[in-house]
């Protein structure tokens, strides 16, 4: 049996804020686990406006580091979140109950090949969001710091 995964723009407006919000209040109890894979917390700064911003991502693993993907479902622009982590590296992590600051940064040419590919067996539509879009989509490392 497969999972239907809904597309972009097929979820109401907010979601991401109403899922953050819970994933807060349980410690990850309720919206870690999210459609078939495991979700964490990046909480970026602002580059414009200097305020916290929390976006609720799927994540893998490499080793000890975290891997998030700056899909935005294949749009043409960066998400937001991406764009804020390269103006400020240094973010926050919440994985359950673990906070934890960490230092970002996009895979390198060399590194992204083996990191689109264990992103892409934890999301297979990320394959599709990539052939939807001109711009190459980045695989971020989380480091904890």
């Amino acid at each position: 049996m497969s999972t239907v995964r809904p597309g972009p723009g097929s979820r109401p407006p907010g979601w991401q804020q109403a899922h953050a919000k819970r994933y807060l209040e349980t410690g990850g109890r309720d919206g870690h686990d999210w459609e078939g894979v495991t979700t964490l917390l990046l909480t970026t700064t602002g580059r414009r406006s200097g305020q916290p911003r929390t976006t609720p991502l799927i994540y893998g693993r490499a080793g000890d580091r975290y891997l998030v993907v700056a899909s935005r479902g294949g749009a043409p622009e960066h998400p937001g979140w991406y764009q804020n982590l390269v103006a400020q590296p240094e973010v926050y992590v919440q994985v359950m109950a673990d906070r934890f600051k960490a230092r970002a940064r996009t895979a390198s040419t060399a590194e992204k090949p083996a990191l689109w590919k264990t992103m892409t067996a934890i999301w297979p539509p990320y394959e599709e969001y990539q052939a939807r879009t001109t711009r190459e989509i980045p695989v971020v490392i989380l480091e904890r710091v």
